[in-house]
């Protein structure tokens, strides 16, 4: 009963949090304003090293306005992978909430979830149409199979906000990268970026106590398969969201050979992409979803490493 109250306390807080600290994609990112005009030679969206392909030696060879392009182009693909997930997490949410009962502090929460959700998508599309990027998103696959993926929200919980988190920690991290190096990035991708992550904080934060509660008391066998599934989806997630998709290297004449060199054979690219889950891992062992075989997947899949010490917390003030 206890552990119970306290799994509606933290709801509450987050319920709270949604109310006093919400942004609207278009009263709250000043669109028109000449500092937020987009140029696509504008050198400022030049990719930096917190991307990978900004570290390569081909993309550092390309003429300035070739490299500013691909630039904006990788972020406006990068939101529109972000808009599909999302869609699909809304859709997955509203399958969830059809059987909460009434006065579920679920309930209310994950509709300011969902809320946000609907802004992201809105403020991701109007970046995508300013930018006049012709961008495909996600790879076919996971187009032709997103109508199947909410179903599993009613019909196993655990595994949908799984996938979840799977689309909402690597882009997390990856945000948080650029904005903490700071330099001289686009101010218009900045704010979007800033708006994202703190409204994000809240939504991991919901999907890391939901599986920490929930997951503990399923069955022997689900947590044996949830253990073993985890790594698969946080890794299938993490190449959907980061890798270019073939149509985009196609479309901006990429060769296939700086993608396979970057993901994720360099040094530098198998540590970030072992980063993007120390969260992740310390949630794995909260739940009780490592063992000894859960453990060697992980390292197969090249996500293994230490765990966070500290669960990422809802932001508390507006950016």
């Amino acid at each position: 009963m206890v552990e119970a109250q306290s799994y509606s306390e933290k709801l509450e807080t987050l319920s709270e949090g949604s109310v006093r600290v919400a942004f609207n994609a278009f009263t709250d990112i000043a669109w028109d304003d000449p500092e937020f005009a987009i140029d696509p030679e504008d050198p400022r969206w030049i990719l930096s090293g917190a991307d990978p392909l900004g570290g390569h030696p081909w993309y550092q060879a390309q003429p300035p306005e070739r490299r500013a392009r691909i630039g904006l182009a990788r972020r406006a693909n990068t939101c529109k992978v972000g808009w599909q997930f999302e869609n699909m997490l809304i859709k997955g949410v509203l399958e969830y909430l059809m059987d909460r009962p009434d006065g579920d502090p679920e309930f209310r929460y994950l509709m300011h979830e969902i809320t946000e959700e609907t802004h992201h998508i809105q403020m991701f599309a109007e970046f995508i149409r300013r930018s006049g990027a012709k961008v495909p998103g996600g790879p076919l696959w996971l187009r032709i199979i997103q109508s199947a993926i909410p179903v599993t929200a009613r019909l196993r919980p655990a595994v949908f906000f799984t996938s979840v988190l799977a689309g909402e920690e690597p882009v997390d991290h990856m945000q948080k990268a650029v904005l903490r190096a700071g330099g001289e990035g686009h101010p218009l991708m900045r704010r979007i970026m800033q708006i994202h992550v703190a409204e994000e904080a809240r939504h991991i934060s919901f999907a890391h106590e939901y599986l920490a509660r929930t997951v503990p008391a399923l069955p022997r066998y689900r947590r044996i398969a949830l253990s073993l599934l985890l790594p698969f989806i946080m890794r299938i997630a993490c190449d959907v969201i980061v890798v270019p998709s073939r149509t985009f290297t196609r479309t901006y004449g990429i060769p296939r050979r700086v993608i396979k060199d970057l993901y994720w054979d360099q040094e530098s690219s198998k540590k970030m992409l072992r980063d993007l889950f120390a969260d992740v891992r310390m949630l794995a062992e909260e739940a009780g979803l490592m063992n000894p075989v859960s453990r060697r997947v992980w390292k197969a899949l090249g996500i293994d490493g230490r765990p966070s010490r500290f669960r990422a917390e809802p932001a508390p003030q507006s950016p």
